[in-house]
């Protein structure tokens, strides 16, 4: 269990509903609009990535692979693929536009965090007293990056992506080294959009084997919500969803990412499954005794008996409702005698047993 600025996060909360924008803003304005729908959607907090183009990629030319929504009406897809650089610089902001835009996620109610690439990023967040900090899958192995945010003593989100079970470990003990234990786990697939093999939904439940002390999340990157779901039953404490304005914008991850018109189902879905899940054990109320009662049955004479004669299995019938002596109530009866005579139909009590 961990703090997340006024909330707790862990086994026996509420599940934790991030929408991911970092990839599908355009800037502030496309930002703000996004973050008033999650508000409106009832989610619990907006992510957003920090990175600058500029010092993150050395090559500007690296290419990067993804696919698009070529036709909405027909689910047509196809593949693009373009620097790695002319895509960060897309959703490259100041820190002033990130001030903005942290400014206007509070007045809404939602926690702002983002992923960091560099130590600038990390005291940008800090200054900007956010309660979380994101560390991406791509960085598991870089330990002074994970430091710096570790030091801080925000709540740390790690991706964990393709690491191995190894580096996860790793990456935790950094955090904890800097006396950080304020931690959250993330099972993030590969893939954009992920496949299906990729996604290894039964990691959730190695990952909270593991570390039993860190909530553990899910990360997203599939169309729709079924992973979501399957997610939370297997006890994610965290989703984190991806979220545009207009799936068929042609740039990378709007192709997965929930619409406007879908936010406030896939909140309301997230929050119908935590209820249904209940409890472990099996707790009857009041009104689920009664209903059993009704449907569950008696044992009635289905023909005349005299005082003294031998209670048989041939002389009853199980009957609706269960207000007398159940069937498995009455296999102690036989061979016993009745105390007094008794008519058809009649609902066998206790009292027309003879107890000597």
């Amino acid at each position: 269990m961990v703090s997340f600025g006024k909330r707790r996060l862990g086994d026996g909360h509420p599940c934790f509903i991030v929408f991911e924008a970092g990839a599908t803003h355009e800037g502030v304005e496309s930002a703000t609009a996004l973050i008033r729908i999650a508000a409106e959607a009832g989610a619990d907090a907006v992510k957003f990535q920090i990175f600058d183009p500029d010092k993150l990629v050395a090559d500007k030319s690296l290419p990067f692979t993804y696919e698009i929504l070529a036709d909405k009406k027909t689910g047509e897809t196809c593949t693009i693929t373009e620097p790695l650089y002319d895509i960060l610089c897309r959703r490259c902001l100041g820190p002033e536009q990130w001030k903005q835009i942290k400014k206007f996620s509070d007045s809404l109610g939602l926690a702002f965090f983002a992923t960091v690439g560099f130590e600038e990023d990390i005291e940008l967040l800090a200054a900007l007293n956010c309660d979380s900090i994101k560390i991406a899958s791509a960085d598991i192995d870089h330990w002074p990056l994970i430091r710096m945010a570790a030091k801080t003593g925000m709540c740390i989100q790690m991706d964990t992506g393709n690491a191995s079970l190894g580096e996860v470990e790793q990456a935790v003990e950094i955090c904890n080294q800097e006396g950080n234990q304020n931690i959250i786990i993330h099972n993030c697939p590969s893939g954009y959009p992920a496949r299906l093999e990729s996604i290894n939904l039964k990691m959730i439940t190695t990952l909270k084997q593991m570390f039993p002390c860190y909530p553990i999340a899910y990360s997203d990157h599939t169309p729709g919500w079924d992973m979501d779901v399957a997610a939370v039953a297997l006890g994610a404490n965290l989703v984190e969803k991806t979220i545009t304005l207009d799936r068929s914008i042609k740039s990378t991850e709007h192709i997965f990412s929930l619409e406007p018109a879908e936010m406030k189902g896939f909140v309301q879905t997230i929050r119908d499954v935590e209820t249904a899940m209940g409890n472990p054990r099996r707790i009857l109320g009041p009104e689920e005794r009664q209903k059993r009662k009704n449907v569950r049955r008696s044992t009635f004479l289905k023909q005349k008996v005299q005082k003294g004669d031998r209670i048989r299995l041939d002389q009853v019938e199980f009957r609706r409702p269960g207000f007398g002596i159940s069937p498995k109530r009455f296999e102690y009866l036989v061979g016993a005698r009745f105390a007094r005579d008794l008519n058809p139909g009649h609902p066998l009590d206790c009292k027309d047993v003879d107890k000597g």
